[in-house]
């Protein structure tokens, strides 16, 4: 099978989840024998690092500013996360390939990459999307929790996602989402007739801890993203409200927080840059911290937590799409209280860390084995499309 997939972010340096979960996807495939030509922004040494996978097809392009693309969104139809992204040169790739050579299927990674599929589409080349997430659900959620013109901007570029997922969707000949409830959701605003299947993230099992010791008594990890909404709302709530109170009730602790919002240094707080090598973070002793309130699609970074055996306090939205239970995988909380109630118990009980560690492992093995996804994914792309 021949693959072109379409990304508007590379899967190099794997910085963030969603770079991570592409960079597992396209191990995956190219271990079950898929061609893969990969089509995304040019990043420094992400060429060599992807030759394994795939065959890297790396563009020069550069995100639009937000105040352009902003500005650019209010005078056009199109959504703001849609035109901060929208890349002719990933087009104009795609279309050189196709007069190259045949492809079985062209893959849009995200609603933001389906737009530079046009050249294969228009070849009659089947597109596949993967949804990494339900974007208007995210936007929607944002707008509930702001006020004033903030929260009218935020339901309008939710109401002009779901309207571009509802069409995208429709218009693809198949479409994977990460978990049952994102299916659900597209289906709902795709309506009747759209193929839609459920395509669990893959990852592998076990990987090795953090080879240096992060400082404190534990060492706390969070993942902040200043150009990401649910990490936004999350690192402000996690330093606002639920730090002070983890803090009084482990005075040891400090926070690592990679990636973070810039900002002012707070006490007990040491920041960190995105790793290009997630490792760091994950090292032994450490507990990790996911207070997220707005979520679609599952957290990459639970996964690998478990695989690197470091113990998960997540809220339930943050361990949505999952099939965990609270105490068994990993602790749930929803309140500062709860947070800090979770990370106590795991301070004081390290083999509560390591039963819930021992538990994730099983959920890698059973719902995320790379060879089980890569034979799904065959499964569903060597079945002819359905007729439109």
């Amino acid at each position: 099978m021949r693959l072109l997939w379409v990304a508007t972010k590379p899967p190099h340096p794997p910085t963030d989840g969603g770079r991570r979960l592409l960079a597992e996807s396209l191990a995956a495939l190219a271990g079950a024998g898929v061609s893969i030509t990969l089509v995304a922004p040019a990043a420094t040494g992400a060429a060599a690092s992807l030759r394994a996978a795939c065959e890297p097809r790396l563009v020069a392009t550069r995100a639009g500013g937000r105040v352009a693309s902003g500005l650019r969104a209010l005078a056009g139809p199109e959504p703001w996360a849609l035109v901060r992204h929208r890349w002719p040169a990933l087009a104009r790739e795609v279309a050189a390939l196709c007069r190259e050579r045949e492809f079985d299927w062209v893959v849009a990674e995200q609603l933001q990459a389906f737009a530079a599929t046009a050249p294969a589409r228009e070849r009659g080349v089947p597109v596949l999307l993967r949804a990494q997430n339900v974007e208007s659900a995210l936007w929607r959620g944002a707008a509930e929790r702001a006020g004033g013109l903030a929260r009218r901007a935020l339901a309008r570029e939710a109401r002009r996602l779901a309207a571009r997922e509802a069409k995208v969707v429709a218009g693809c000949e198949l479409v994977a989402a990460l978990s049952a409830g994102d299916a659900a959701e597209l289906a709902r605003l795709a309506g009747a007739g759209s193929r839609i299947a459920v395509l669990p993230a893959p990852f592998p099992a076990e990987l090795p801890a953090g080879g240096a010791t992060l400082a404190g008594a534990p060492p706390l990890v969070f993942f902040g993203s200043a150009g990401w909404l649910p990490n936004r709302d999350a690192e402000r709530w996690l330093v606002g409200e639920v730090w002070p109170l983890l803090r009084r009730r482990l005075p040891g602790a400090l926070l690592h927080r990679f990636g973070g919002e810039p900002g002012e240094r707070s006490p007990g707080i040491e920041d960190h840059p995105a790793p290009a090598d997630s490792s760091v973070a994950f090292s032994a002793g450490a507990i990790l911290l996911l207070p997220i309130r707005l979520a679609s699609g599952v957290r990459i970074r639970i996964l690998e937590a478990w695989a690197r055996g470091i113990p998960v306090v997540a809220t339930a939205a943050a361990a949505a799409g999952l099939e965990v239970e609270d105490g068994r995988e990993l602790l749930l909380a929803e309140s500062p209280d709860d947070f800090a109630t979770a990370a106590e118990r795991l301070a004081l009980q390290p083999e509560l860390g390591a039963e819930l560690t021992r538990a994730g492992r099983l959920r890698l093995a059973a719902d995320h084995s790379p060879a089980r996804f890569a034979a799904r994914f065959l499964e569903l792309t060597t079945r002819p499309p359905e007729p439109r």
